[in-house]
């Protein structure tokens, strides 16, 4: 998961990875950027992720915004997604991801962006599955959604992951732009899957926790 505040200084070392919990490279290990804050969404956030997504995530377009070290796009990658698009601000963790596409030969199925993501245009075609998990200290959110959503299509699935101890008042945040399909809590992170909201749908009828 999430990636904190600015960081400077970051680099790639021995020892700190991540695994690839299924697909295609399940079991897969891949060194990442090292950076205060930098750390993926846990193994069994993901996994309890991508169950959600196992209806759609073959062939999806995917956007990884906030990448840092890109675990929830190579996650989708390997669990046959078409095309994932990362957008990172720090230089080594878009070089780490680099490196790493490299070693799994994906690179033709995806899109470095080094770039702040609340800048990113969204060009056609958009994306089906995006992924929102900020500096969770930032306030990201809301402006990080406000960012894609007028581009997304209706089918869109977007996931947002955020500290466990602002659930209410994040997932109230959200509720006012999108609706929220899936919630839940692992440890001290909390996350949801949302979708566009039709036009007069009551969101908070359709939260499943």
């Amino acid at each position: 998961m999430a990636r904190k505040a600015p960081r400077r200084g970051s680099s790639q070392a021995p020892g700190r990875s991540i695994r690839i919990i299924g697909g295609a490279w399940r079991g897969r290990r891949l060194p990442v950027a090292v950076a205060e804050g930098l750390r993926p969404t846990p193994d069994r956030v993901r996994e309890t992720l991508f169950n959600w997504l196992a209806p759609r995530i073959e062939g999806a377009r995917c956007l990884d915004l906030f990448a840092g070290t890109g675990a929830l796009g190579l996650e989708a990658l390997s669990r046959g997604a078409a095309h994932v698009q990362f957008v990172e601000r720090d230089r080594q963790a878009i070089a780490s991801l680099r490196a790493a596409l490299d070693t799994l030969v994906a690179g033709a199925r995806a899109t470095l962006v080094q770039g702040d993501a609340l800048a990113l245009t969204l060009s056609p075609p958009a994306p089906d599955i995006v992924f929102i998990d900020p500096p969770f200290a930032a306030e990201l959110h809301g402006p990080a959604l406000d960012r894609v959503l007028a581009a997304l299509p209706g089918h869109a699935q977007i996931y947002v992951e955020y500290p466990a101890q602002d659930s209410d008042a994040i997932q109230a945040l959200l509720a006012e732009r999108v609706a929220i399909r899936r919630a839940k809590r692992a440890g001290e992170v909390g996350y949801c899957l949302a979708q566009p909201r039709p036009a007069g749908e009551d969101d908070r009828a359709s939260l499943i926790s």
